[in-house]
């Protein structure tokens, strides 16, 4: 492996931070001795640095090649190189006081503005870690009863080895409570936690109540979004159930949402915690003819 340039890979993420809006440029020296902070770093010389990047893994995985050099990753796991970038992609992230006033000035003009722009942060940020989705495979086969979707979700990585061991002897911890909770916004990370800094939650009201909006780090369909209850509680399907669904379309009209079964056999499903999930997308199942 080639010798790290520590100073050019910071130069190139800040500038991708500057690009993509995360950051304005009265923030750029805050952001860079963030970055040094963390990494433990004394000094720093501003590279030149002329390129548009798509997503900001190639500086990311770079400066976690420099911190692996230097035996900072612990441990070094998929899971600490996750915990590890995403600390630094937070250096450059707004507060979310910040994120929720902006979606509230742009929802005042129109939802669908609102919602591109958190999405777009939220993938800008690699909280949506855009180049694991694109390795997702998806399909259309034409049937009787209409277009069947096909996917093969690839994104979402399988368990390191040493990963499931570091999980199986590290102590357990009840905070977050689950990976659903809102205390995982800028949460670092554990071996039985996903790492969170750069997470941010957009606060609803929904028939009186507190609920959050995020999306699905490991997006299946477009803007794949989650709505959470403030409050950790089990999901629990009942009338109430649907007097939130239908609110929830009435706040963004342009989103479906929709409910998991309350029951243990559906699979993925994290049941100790309310939630619904919708997005901007269109099953084949609302395309169906009428049969009967």
């Amino acid at each position: 492996m080639d010798t790290v340039n520590l100073d050019r890979e910071i130069s190139r993420l800040v500038r991708y931070g500057l690009q993509k809006g995360l950051l304005a440029p009265e923030d750029e020296a805050y952001a860079v001795n963030r970055i040094l902070a963390l990494l433990g770093v004394p000094e720093y010389e501003k590279q030149e640095v002329d390129e548009t990047l798509p997503y900001p893994v190639e500086p990311l995985e770079r400066i976690c090649d420099w911190a692996a050099e230097q035996g900072l990753l612990q441990p070094d796991t998929r899971d600490g190189l996750d915990q590890l970038d995403t600390e630094v992609m937070n250096c450059l992230m707004p507060r979310p006081s910040e994120v929720a006033a902006k979606f509230r000035a742009l929802y005042e003009k129109d939802p669908k503005a609102a919602t591109d722009y958190y999405y777009g942060l939220s993938r800008a940020s690699n909280y949506i870690r855009v180049d694991r989705v694109e390795k997702d495979r998806m399909w259309t086969a034409p049937t009787p009863y209409g277009d069947l979707v096909i996917t093969i979700n690839l994104s979402k990585p399988e368990k390191d080895p040493k990963a499931i061991a570091a999980a199986k002897n590290a102590p357990q911890s009840g905070y977050p409570k689950c990976a659903l909770c809102r205390e995982n916004e800028g949460y670092k990370g554990s071996a039985n936690q996903a790492a969170r800094g750069n997470h941010r939650l957009i606060p609803l009201t929904l028939c009186g109540e507190p609920w959050f909006l995020q999306y699905s780090p490991y997006v299946y369909y477009n803007e794949h979004c989650i709505v959470l209850s403030a409050e950790h509680r089990p999901m629990k399907v009942s009338r109430s159930s649907f007097q939130h669904l239908l609110e929830f379309v009435s706040v963004l009209p342009h989103y479906f949402v929709g409910s998991n079964a309350d029951l243990p056999i559906v699979g993925g499903s994290i049941l100790s915690h309310d939630h619904f999930q919708g997005g901007n997308y269109e099953f084949p199942m609302a395309k169906a003819a009428v049969r009967e």
